[in-house]
């Protein structure tokens, strides 16, 4: 059996086996969805109650050392059980799912979400999952477990970005780099700045991820890449890498009426934000997205900078990613 294949299998037995994935499960198919479309591309809203424990999620300092991991297995409930990918990841069951199968793929051994180190495995767990959507959210950019190194995985199609992205790329998208190895486009949509990673060779993609990681870090004073990461495969792999400017917008902390919990992460910057109260999801407009998204996502003068110094760094290294 492929991965891909244990991986299904895996999340029908626990959907039966695990009662707490498998309630959460049914009742994601009564979960309203809204959307709101805007210049070419559209941003859906879910209303999905089960998501309070990861959106209220404390992630200081001070409150990660008070708990018990959640991702190691010695604090696990004993009907979670895993597929392993490799000899260091395992594939868990989501028990509050976003997606109708929705994995998370942790590292067996306790380490700090740090991706430089992580990325090839990253791409090689998409390969593994073609039906998947593979994540990644960093510290202070929607990982609620930012001690614990790990992925998520989502049903391809879900995410509007994926439907949208070549009409995305043509009608806001920059080329940075076309070549017979890889290409690479940054696009400013007017709420989110992002790059498209494209290659179906692993070599090149290693060599922008690891450019994008250092420029990030030395931007953010030598702290963990501020970034989420979408990736998926088809005869070659395409990788969304979305760089940020804050974890969470004013609304999340402001009390009563202007108060919106919403935290930002991966499937939220691929256009499905995520509301676990339903105040918010009847409330919230499209001048609050827009207002949202302007604060999390990574500003103009940062992403005009990182284009330039992407372009001149590809430029001089014609080896790797081709004439």
């Amino acid at each position: 059996m492929s991965l891909q294949e244990r991986a299904d299998a895996l999340f029908e037995d626990q959907k039966i086996s695990w009662p707490l994935l498998g309630d959460n499960w049914e009742k994601l198919s009564g979960a309203r969805l809204k959307h709101f479309d805007f210049d070419g591309f559209t941003i859906h809203v879910q209303c999905n109650p089960k998501r309070i424990v990861s959106s209220s999620a404390k992630v200081d300092k001070v409150s990660i050392e008070n708990r018990a991991c959640f991702l190691c297995e010695e604090n696990r409930p004993p009907e979670e059980k895993n597929v392993w990918f490799g000899e260091e990841y395992e594939i868990l069951c989501n028990p509050f799912p976003i997606f109708r199968e929705h994995f998370t793929i942790a590292k067996a051994e306790h380490t700090p979400q740090v991706i430089e180190s992580e990325f090839g495995a990253f791409l090689e767990l998409s390969r593994a999952l073609p039906d998947l959507a593979v994540f990644y959210n960093a510290p202070n950019c929607g990982a609620s477990a930012p001690d614990h190194m790990h992925f998520q995985a989502g049903n391809r199609g879900f995410m509007p970005i994926e439907k949208e992205l070549e009409s995305l790329k043509q009608k806001y998208g920059v080329l940075l780099l076309e070549s017979d190895k890889s290409r690479v486009t940054a696009v400013n949509d007017g709420l989110r700045r992002f790059y498209v990673l494209e290659s179906a060779s692993r070599k090149p993609l290693e060599e922008m991820g690891a450019f994008a990681f250092r420029f990030l870090r030395e931007l953010q004073h030598g702290e963990e890449p501020m970034i989420n990461m979408l990736s998926y495969y088809d005869q070659g792999w395409k990788v969304l890498l979305f760089p940020r400017h804050m974890h969470r917008p004013w609304q999340y902390f402001e009390e009563g009426e202007k108060n919106i919990l919403l935290s930002p992460a991966s499937v939220d910057m691929g256009g499905t934000l995520i509301t676990p109260l339903e105040k918010d999801f009847e409330k919230i407009t499209r001048e609050d997205i827009e207002d949202i998204f302007s604060q999390v996502s990574f500003s103009t003068g940062h992403f005009d900078r990182m284009n330039q110094d992407m372009k001149n760094k590809m430029k001089s290294n014609e080896e790797t990613f081709g004439p």
